[in-house]
């Protein structure tokens, strides 16, 4: 039986070359080895760690978010006709009724990475994308404010504004998303304290990618016209003097970084064709029976989340000892003003609202409450458990399984994966029917689905529309609308487009299911409690 003595020595005497003394000569501990050796720039603190936790929440909701059944199918199958054709697009190639309409595809770039990463990691490869330009996005506003103002509230109602700014349009998974997270890192730069030389390479080179992942790059232009223009009021207001403005060394930055801007956006397939194509788009007729693009009203949701927001704005300018700068006015009010123009805009407006309701937030709370005396902790260790919850947000997500297991082998076990991980809307059922069954020649087809009826349908399946309708004739489009709203001449319509199969939803087309339910000429093939398909009794040659 040993016996343990208390407070003994420690045995130097058979110390081994390379070994660590924890205790001095004396036998007090050796407080040097206790010491956090992390460097300063490694250092984390418990804010940071409250901040790493809330993205982190974020990424795995977004990452199991159900993917939407609408543009994303259509953009994926543009990426695999790219693909397949080793070229891009410069006519539709995907809808026979839109055969030789010019095709400037803008996003090409996006639908490549988005088919690489279906292909390779399945629909969860889809989740991971979506989830990290989010938390990328949350994470560059929140850093921003945090670094500004060293408030964990002003920085996380930032995060939270910008978020519920945003939700309904981020329930889409569109190429949109990487035009957001080239904007905020471009917003970012040019709202910084101070303006560094390495902004006019690093804004150039952002805006060559943007313009071919998206074509909301001209919202980024404009952004920074808005911020020098800005500028030079600044200047005018200061000195009376407009001149003054051009030996302002802000004012110069900005107008240079805009001129390279402009010409790094052109780095695309199509060159200065990419800037025509966004006037065309914006201004296209048929968009205007499109939701997303109706002016934002107080019905909806996000018209809510916008005035809320706004309210706040306004209240913190009331109370904020901040002053509030005609940039700021410039960037609020133009992208307000957008905002209520189209409602999509207001994926360009949350963010930039988001970030000065944080940073006069911030400036209220130290005017009534004072400077935080109390120092945070901070240290390796506060790293450590960072980069631990980067991890767990990583691994318990369906890309994190994907990456460290594989994908399933077993087929009803991945078709369980599938089903749970899209929206209950995607009409999977009925496109397995349409392949075992595939139709003959043109069908009608609801516009909704015409992306994943592309994606997933019989190759070569001749859809009707998709999501891209300002690539659709106009009286193509005006003759859709009539056939789905069940208007004069619907059945003759039909006939004149040789449509031999409909495939229809049951939520917005009651009155056509009925119709076609009553007709003489079609029979009902199949459906479900999402919708139907028809098939003509005498198919037109």
């Amino acid at each position: 039986m040993s016996t343990i003595v208390k407070d003994a020595p420690l045995d130097t005497d058979h110390q081994q070359p390379g070994e660590m003394n924890y205790l001095n000569e004396d036998g007090t501990p050796n407080v040097a080895l206790l010491q956090d050796r992390t460097p300063e720039w490694l250092k984390a603190n418990t804010s940071v760690v409250w901040i790493a936790l809330v993205l982190g929440g974020l990424y795995i909701f977004s990452n199991l978010t159900p993917v939407w059944h609408t543009d994303l199918w259509g953009h994926l199958s543009y990426g695999r006709w790219i693909v397949q054709n080793r070229a891009v697009p410069t006519v539709e190639p995907t809808m026979p009724l839109a055969k030789g309409m010019p095709f400037i595809d803008l996003p090409w770039l996006s639908q490549l990475i988005g088919y690489g990463l279906i292909q390779t990691f399945g629909i969860s490869g889809i989740q991971m994308i979506n989830g990290l330009c989010i938390v990328i996005v949350a994470g560059l506003l929140t850093y921003c404010i945090y670094n500004r103002t060293r408030n964990l509230g002003a920085s996380l109602l930032t995060l939270f504004a910008f978020y519920w700014g945003v939700y309904q349009q981020l329930l889409v998974v569109r190429p949109q998303l990487g035009g957001l997270v080239c904007f905020t890192a471009v917003f970012m730069m040019v709202t910084s304290k101070r303006w560094r030389r390495w902004y006019l390479v690093a804004i150039p080179v952002v805006f060559a990618l943007w313009a071919n992942l998206h074509g909301s790059f001209f919202v980024g232009l404009l952004m920074l016209g808005a911020m020098t223009v800005g500028q030079a009021l600044e200047v005018w207001r200061r000195s009376r003097n407009l001149k003054f403005a051009f030996l302002d060394p802000t004012f110069r930055s900005l107008l240079l970084s805009l001129e390279l801007a402009a010409v790094a956006a052109l780095l695309n397939p199509y060159g200065l064709g990419a800037y025509a194509e966004v006037f065309a788009v914006s201004g296209n007729a048929n968009l205007e029976s499109l939701l997303e693009w109706e002016p934002l009203t107080l019905r909806m949701k996000q018209g809510r989340a916008a005035f809320c927001i706004a309210a706040a704005l306004v209240t913190m300018y009331r109370f904020s000892p901040r002053r509030v700068t005609l940039k700021e006015v410039l960037l609020v009010g133009g992208l307000g003003i957008g905002m209520l123009w189209h409602c999509r805009m207001i994926n360009w407006w949350a963010p930039v609202a988001a970030y000065y309701l944080g940073l006069h937030a911030a400036a209220v709370w130290k005017r009534y409450r004072g400077v935080r005396t109390r120092p945070e902790k901070s240290g390796g260790l506060w790293t450590v458990v960072t980069v631990g919850i980067a991890w767990i947000a990583f691994a318990y997500t369906p890309f994190g399984i994907t990456v460290t297991n594989g994908q399933p082998k077993d087929p009803k076990l991945a078709e369980r994966r599938f089903r749970s991980s899209v929206s209950p809307l995607t009409p999977i059922d009925i496109t397995d029917y349409l392949n075992r069954h595939p139709p003959q020649g043109q069908i009608f087809n609801t516009y909704e689905w015409g992306d994943y009826l592309q994606w997933a349908g019989p190759e070569g399946i001749q859809v009707f529309v998709n999501s891209h309708a300002h690539l659709v004739p106009v009286e193509v489009w005006q003759d859709y609308l009539t056939i789905a709203g069940v208007g004069p001449g619907w059945e003759d319509k039909l006939k004149r487009y040789g449509v031999n199969a409909v495939v229809i939803d049951s939520m917005n087309r009651q009155n056509l299911i009925r119709a076609l339910e009553q007709s003489q000429d079609w029979e009902k093939k199949y459906s479900d409690a999402k919708g139907a398909v028809f098939f003509r009794k005498t198919p037109i040659q």
